[in-house]
């Protein structure tokens, strides 16, 4: 029996070069290797750029539809008044400058035996290895009443962009008194604490301009991550200002009226005047029709490769795939793209990639100076990721300074990971 020494960074980068060494040799018999990524969020970007630093010689191709990135992170803020949406969008011209091509389509079929893509205006791009990172759909057909249509009155703003923009003009004309819905769905989900961050910073405008007004969670879930964080923040900072129904109270959305505005539960009905409703969601569409996505909606993988366990030679990242411990967030997404394009890497060379070790970290912010965050470390376990250790938190008895330091490292963290991710 011989025992496995623990990779270290420093291994996993030794094993890098190695590889990227090796795979020239590889192109050079087979032409030239080719790497299609799709999708250019946080996850699609970061592997992206790092396949074509770490193998210079590899052919890199990102297909992304969208000129402009509207990142989730921090839209939060932009619907409670504190930032423009321009803050949240970014480019692809520096990665462009990496040397990567942009196909700026969306990715309409996959041929996983002819190792085929094709775009939405009829082109096609062989690869080697294809990496999915299409992020969320919105599963409108599990929540009865509520479709694209419905959105437009009913706003989701769970993706970026219009709709943020949307639900920030529909709670600026509210009345004062009124009463702002956010409908949480069951996990998975992405971003599972984002929900109730959003709850308390429409609080804190509410706070500062309709006093009388207030938020009302309802809840497809009795528990959720860093709740005596936010409960704390709530009695603390908008006493009376925020309600959660749970689901063991009725909380769980069953149906929705867009023309009414009426939202019903299990256990009543409800008539808010701004109706934010976040439905269950599942892989992006096209990890579908690769055939990666299973019965649940959401796409199995090898956590040590990333490689879909249903379609050969296609590799899942981000949000889209089976994670099991790892949250669906920026930052895990960022640290699945990096350790998927080492494992591709790895595999063109012939080498067997090293287990990742991913670091996910979660920051929330519920007032101006007032921030905390959940931090944890994951490995390969069978056929997900599992926790290294016990994720760490911030305390409940944190001082003020602490928490305006968590609120300094949650925006210095933003501005890193973009950067990383975009340039």
């Amino acid at each position: 029996m011989t025992t496995q020494r623990p990779a270290t960074r420093r291994t996993v980068v030794r094993g890098m070069a190695a590889a990227s060494l090796a795979l020239p040799r590889l192109a050079r018999g087979m032409g030239v290797a080719r790497a299609v990524v799709i999708g250019g969020g946080f996850a699609g970007a970061a592997c992206a750029r790092a396949l074509k630093r770490s193998t210079p010689a590899l052919n890199v191709t990102l297909v992304e539809a969208n000129s402009i990135f509207t990142a989730c992170p921090f839209s939060n803020e932009v619907i409670a008044g504190w930032r423009p949406i321009e803050a949240q969008q970014f480019g692809y011209d520096r990665i462009a400058a990496d040397g990567i091509t942009m196909a700026a389509q969306a990715g309409t079929a996959i041929d996983s035996h002819a190792r085929l893509v094709t775009l939405a205006d009829g082109a096609t791009l062989r690869y080697d290895r294809l990496v999915l990172a299409p992020g969320i759909d919105l599963n409108f057909g599990a929540l009865p009443g509520y479709d694209a249509a419905a959105a437009q009155k009913m706003p989701h703003a769970w993706k970026a962009g219009e709709q943020t923009l949307l639900l920030r003009r529909q709670i600026e004309a509210m009345e004062d008194g009124g009463v702002v819905a956010i409908s949480v769905p069951a996990n998975p989900s992405r971003c599972p604490p984002a929900p109730y961050e959003r709850a308390s910073l429409i609080a804190n405008y509410l706070k500062a301009h309709k006093p009388r007004a207030k938020v009302l969670i309802l809840d497809a879930k009795d528990t959720f991550s860093q709740q005596r964080l936010f409960e704390q923040a709530w009695q603390e900072l908008y006493p009376g200002l925020v309600e959660r129904v749970s689901l063991s109270q009725g909380g769980r959305v069953t149906e929705v009226d867009a023309a009414s505005r009426a939202i019903i539960t299990e256990f009543g009905n409800y008539t808010p005047d701004v109706a934010n409703i976040i439905p269950p969601q599942q892989a992006g569409r096209i990890a579908s029709l690769a055939g990666a996505a299973d019965h649940t909606g959401w796409c199995p993988i090898d956590p040590v490769t990333f490689q879909s366990t249903r379609v050969a030679n296609i590799h899942v990242i981000g949000d889209a795939c089976l994670g099991g411990g790892i949250p669906k967030s920026a930052a895990a997404a960022n640290a699945q793209g990096k350790a998927c394009a080492a494992a591709i890497i790895s595999l063109m060379a012939g080498q067997a990639p090293a287990p990742p070790k991913l670091t996910g970290i979660c920051y929330n912010t519920v007032a101006p100076g007032y921030g905390f965050s959940l931090k944890g470390q994951y490995r390969p376990k069978d056929d997900m990721f599992a926790e290294v250790e016990p994720a760490t938190t911030s305390p409940v008895d944190a001082s003020p300074e602490t928490r305006k330091r968590e609120a300094e490292e949650a925006t210095n963290w933003f501005r890193s990971i973009t950067v990383e991710s975009f340039g």
